[in-house]
């Protein structure tokens, strides 16, 4: 069996990533993974590996689902990987300009903090 024909339970995606059969079937409900069936079962495949992994990655970035979403309907467009790119870097520079704005936000609450606490142990 190639790569390609490798299939998966939802156990073993599960157990492989991390995550809960629930998130898994969380993901399939917002049309980011589209197991085939063979009865009940679901049968995913090398393709919804990578997107799961994708996903897992896009989350950890804080990327929300629906940008998620976008950037996969965008790659599945013709010349979608070059849009694809294109988009995805705006998105990463965004989420680099939140990420530091946070930070300085944290720098002043922990600065604000240190003043407090150094008030209380002055009195």
């Amino acid at each position: 069996m190639n790569d390609k024909d490798m299939t998966y339970t939802i156990s073993e995606l599960s157990k492989e990533f991390g995550i809960t059969p629930r998130s898994i079937r969380h993901y399939e409900d917002e049309r980011l993974l589209s197991p085939t069936r063979e009865g009940t079962q679901r049968i995913y495949h090398k393709g919804d590996h990578v997107r799961l992994q994708l996903i897992l990655r896009g989350k950890r970035i804080g990327f929300s689902l629906a940008e998620i979403r976008e950037i996969f309907s965008i790659y599945d467009l013709p010349s979608g990987e070059e849009k694809q790119m294109e988009f995805l870097v705006t998105k990463l520079a965004e989420r680099r300009e939140a990420l530091y704005q946070q930070q300085e936000d944290i720098k002043t609450m922990l600065w604000e903090l240190d003043r407090l606490e150094l008030r209380i142990k002055q009195n």
